[in-house]
């Protein structure tokens, strides 16, 4: 074949699947154009088929974080680690228009939704990774947050708190971390439930979300990681600026739909003792609790305490009044 002739046919061939397939779409675009599916789950589809097409590294990449942000807003934390760690192992410059985050940074976020499903197996892999020689002083902060984060996963009995607890303390008084205290606070009063950690947070952070979640005006989400550590107090929210509506619009939402509450989750735990424990406690209080099981992808076994609604309208209330950290459930 005349080499001038085959490297035309090249050409007009390139051009030709160029006009059948369409340009790459730029991850900006791919995200808008998400944004305008019918339901969350049509973006997500649209996204993951978007990043089998597109061969542009940064472009990908982006499109990965992208995909991880949505999927951590509704909690399919297992999904988004997935796709925060596969972008991060993609060494590309951000896309234009598109989130500004480092690989470092991306990393984080997987230990982040790592532990959010109580996979502190996957979490450490990752805080031992590269990420743990960051020259970033920010990157390192959150290093130290999400290790005891991670320890605090592996705690299965309350004499096992100490020292989590006592290092968190002191970074409390380690001035370089001070961007990090708001959340370092709502650690310690969530896990201790003592009020001087929640008065602080108020004093010194009125501004913050965690000063919103201790003062009741937002709710903490039910994620593994919060509800199967064991705590050694009670941590009691404030009544909330506009809790009482919140409520009413609970309330009216739950009215106006077919699916009633049909039960309440109290607690995820790793142990099974610690789930009878509980149990064993909501009895004493009149409650009927009972426990089931789930087996989760990482292979790790949780034991969930539950109890029936039983009409009254009144329960999650009544719980929450007695301490009990409770939501509803399918």
């Amino acid at each position: 074949m005349n080499k001038k002739f085959f490297i035309t046919s090249l050409i007009l061939f390139s051009l030709s699947w160029t006009v059948l397939c369409g340009a790459e779409k730029k991850a900006k675009d791919a995200a808008s154009e998400a944004l305008k599916k019918e339901n969350v789950q049509a973006s997500i589809t649209y996204l993951k088929n978007q990043i089998k097409q597109t061969q542009t590294q940064s472009e990908k990449r982006a499109l990965l974080i992208f995909l991880a942000s949505v999927q951590e807003e509704i909690n399919l934390y297992e999904d988004a680690q997935k796709s925060y760690s596969q972008a991060a192992a993609i060494s590309a410059s951000p896309a234009e228009g598109m989130s500004k985050k480092t690989n470092e940074q991306l990393v984080l976020d997987a230990v982040r939704c790592a532990l959010c499903t109580g996979d502190y197996v996957t979490a450490d892999s990752y805080l031992n990774s590269s990420v743990r020689n960051s020259k970033d002083a920010n990157i390192q902060n959150y290093i130290k947050l999400y290790t005891q984060w991670s320890a605090l996963c592996k705690v299965e009995k309350k004499d096992d708190l100490q020292e989590p607890v006592e290092l968190l303390k002191a970074y409390l008084k380690v001035s370089s971390m001070k961007d990090i205290h708001p959340v370092i606070l709502l650690t310690l009063w969530y896990v201790t439930g003592d009020a001087q950690y929640s008065k602080q947070i108020t004093k010194d952070f009125p501004d913050s979300t965690e000063a919103a979640i201790v003062k009741g005006d937002v709710q903490l989400l039910p994620v593994p990681f919060w509800f199967f550590v064991p705590k050694s107090g009670i941590a009691e929210l404030g009544t909330g600026t506009f809790s009482d509506s919140y409520k009413e619009n609970i309330s009216t939402e739950e009215n106006n739909t077919e699916q009633k509450v049909t039960k309440w989750q109290l607690g995820l735990f790793k142990t099974e003792a610690n789930a009878k424990a509980l149990v064993e406690d909501l009895k004493k209080e009149g409650y009927k609790p009972y426990i089931t099981t789930e087996t989760r992808a990482s292979g790790t076994t949780y034991y969930i305490v539950l109890v029936n609604d039983d009409g009254s309208g009144n329960l999650a209330d009544r719980l929450r009044s007695a301490g009990h950290d409770c939501y509803p459930v399918d």
